[in-house]
């Protein structure tokens, strides 16, 4: 699962023209290469480190589900978030009309459904698998969007990477023993990202710097707060518990956050949809490493075909 995707920065264009030693010095091989360097892989790897956080978080999370049940480690990690981005951002929240509040408030739904039914999916199921599921979410989006016949050949292979994933068998913890009720909260999942997707968009227009993202992050943390007590109750305020979700809050959302903030304002909008494409290769190795969620090599080509058909209906955008 993704961390909220912050609104690119805009970089106001100088009105003065560089003097000729200035237009040297920036042009010189070495500027040129460091600038190169520093330009194409800076972003790239500050999105990738975004990834990594998010899905080893996720990792955390499952961890600490024993615990605290699924519900539980949801409000942990979206009241934390809360927090944090309220005390950094301080945002306002006089001067907004009914309909910047039913955005915001529409957002936040979007994230806690998102959130909430991603866990619920982490619980029952494989964290490769799970995020490969929902990241079907925002392709189906990106396939809509664009109306460009080449995207149903994306779609189409995407669809015969969960064919693959769900038909061939499996064994043990391979994709075609899963639990039904957890594939089905992934794919609801992705359907909640797609939500999100679309209202983070509308959230950041009407909003300054981070200051819906803040709020929303609230109005989800509230909605999860019922849900969390009711599972979890007084597991919730062990101190272990709550160091663990703390740490879960800020792998998955706080550090994902400034890493994504700043790869955006030097990275197009659609490399950085491709390099989210990543997601279910990185959760897989989370998985992996963390959890010993071994896969076989069939499940392994069913996600690239997955990270494949997003890359590839990213890139047959317009505008």
């Amino acid at each position: 699962m993704p961390a909220a995707s912050p609104s690119p920065a805009t970089t106001p264009a100088t009105a003065t023209t560089p003097t000729a030693p200035a237009q040297a010095r920036t042009t010189s091989p070495a500027n040129r290469l460091k600038g190169g360097l520093g330009g194409r892989f800076g972003p790239v790897a500050l999105v990738v480190a975004a990834g990594i956080s998010v899905q080893f978080g996720a990792a955390l999370a499952v961890m600490i589900m024993p615990r605290a049940g699924a519900a539980g480690v949801v409000t942990l990690r979206l009241a934390a978030a809360a927090l944090v981005l309220l005390a950094v951002c301080r945002p306002k929240v006089r001067g907004y009309s009914r309909a910047d509040w039913g955005t915001v408030v529409a957002f936040g739904v979007a994230m806690a459904g998102m959130n909430g039914l991603f866990y619920q999916s982490i619980d029952r199921i494989p964290l490769g698998p799970a995020v490969t599921l929902e990241v079907l979410g925002p392709l189906a989006l990106s396939v809509l969007v664009s109306r460009r016949l080449v995207n149903l050949l994306w779609a189409g292979l995407a669809l015969g990477g969960v064919v693959l994933l769900s038909g061939h068998g499996g064994g043990g913890l391979g994709f075609g023993s899963l639990d039904p009720l957890g594939a089905a909260f992934a794919v609801g999942a992705g359907a909640m990202w797609a939500a999100y997707i679309v209202f983070s968009a509308r959230t950041g227009r009407r909003f300054p710097q981070a200051d819906g993202l803040a709020l929303a992050m609230a109005v989800a943390a509230v909605i999860s707060l019922p849900l969390g007590v009711a599972q979890a109750g007084s597991a919730l305020l062990v101190p272990s518990t709550l160091a663990l979700g703390l740490g879960v809050a800020v792998l998955s959302s706080v550090l994902p956050y400034t890493l994504e903030l700043l790869a955006l304002r030097r990275l197009p909008a659609p490399t950085f949809a491709i390099l989210m494409s990543l997601e279910p290769a990185i959760a897989a190795t989370a998985g992996f490493l963390v959890l010993h969620q071994a896969m076989s090599l069939l499940d392994a080509l069913a996600i690239a075909l997955v990270i494949a058909a997003s890359m590839g209906a990213v890139r047959a955008q317009r505008g």
